[in-house]
């Protein structure tokens, strides 16, 4: 039996992965923001003992590090993690830690939580993460000057920035961690009729209500995360969209600036504890 953990595990496709590996006989630990949608993944378990809910804003660092603790307290070994949680904002919005919203939640947490978990991890006979994100889709480059993107903000521009933050997420930890027993996997799963937790424009509205017609259902959209839970691939990291796997192309996934933005990040979350704050003064290099 295996040990999951699933950020964004209350809604969506992060949800109905949790479900099907409790069916199996697995553990199953989520975490998200909504009360009543924990309580009500532990009550589809019916009293299993193997399902457990952790209610956190995954866009607090604070949080993140309370949650980790206690998984690290609970399960001394964690056989994948699944990195799922997003929400979009249409409008800018600051964390307590003076960090951009999006990027907080869509990055920052996934590279502590993977940073946080690597000692459990590596005691699994095949340890995983499973990025969920957007390998393989067009991105911006990050704005290093100002990736808090105080000047010329939109949701979608944030959440593509995060996007590229998580492909070189996944570059920077393969190379810290290899030749470790980790796999780092990014997932793409196309087109799916998910929840889409946000805060939604007129206009992103639209193509989000387009995309709950026309997407794949959940249960067919999950398909590649559990896929590479099953069977990780052999290689540190590794990138598919939907079923099919995708190269490691430098333009895309750079390893100069995967240090970076590892340098950057472990520099923004320094400034963070000597209370100096995150990226409020935009500029931060």
């Amino acid at each position: 039996m295996k040990t999951i953990v699933i950020t964004g595990g209350t809604d969506g496709m992060g949800n109905a992965l949790a479900r099907t590996y409790l069916r199996r006989g697995d553990t199953v630990a989520v975490i998200g923001r909504d009360t009543a949608k924990g309580q009500a993944f532990l009550d589809a378990a019916e009293g299993a003992g193997r399902a457990f809910f952790f209610q956190a804003d995954l866009s607090e660092i604070e949080e993140n590090e309370r949650i980790i603790r206690r998984i690290r307290e609970l399960f001394p070994v964690v056989d994948a993690l699944v990195l799922c949680a997003r929400h979009f904002r249409s409008t800018r919005r600051e964390t307590a830690d003076g960090f951009e919203a999006t990027f907080a939640l869509e990055y920052l947490s996934r590279f502590l939580f993977g940073h946080g978990l690597v000692e459990p991890l590596r005691k699994a006979a095949a340890p995983v993460i499973v990025n969920v994100s957007g390998p393989g889709m067009p991105k911006p480059e990050i704005r290093w000057a100002d990736p808090g993107l105080r000047r010329g903000y939109d949701g979608v521009t944030a959440q593509t920035q995060a996007g590229r933050a998580n492909d070189l997420l996944g570059v920077a930890f393969a190379a810290e961690h290899a030749p470790g027993p980790i796999r780092y996997v990014l997932v793409n799963p196309g087109g799916v009729a998910t929840s889409f937790s946000g805060e939604y424009d007129a206009e992103t509205l639209a193509h989000v209500e387009m995309l709950k017609r026309f997407g794949k259902p959940v249960h067919e959209g999950i398909a590649p995360i559990t896929a590479r839970i099953d069977a990780p691939p052999a290689e540190p990291l590794s990138a598919f969209v939907e079923e099919q796997r995708i190269g490691l192309a430098p333009n895309d996934f750079d390893p100069v600036a995967a240090s970076r933005l590892r340098d950057l990040t472990r520099a923004l979350l320094a400034r963070r504890e000597s209370g100096n704050g995150g990226l409020r003064d935009g500029s931060v290099l």
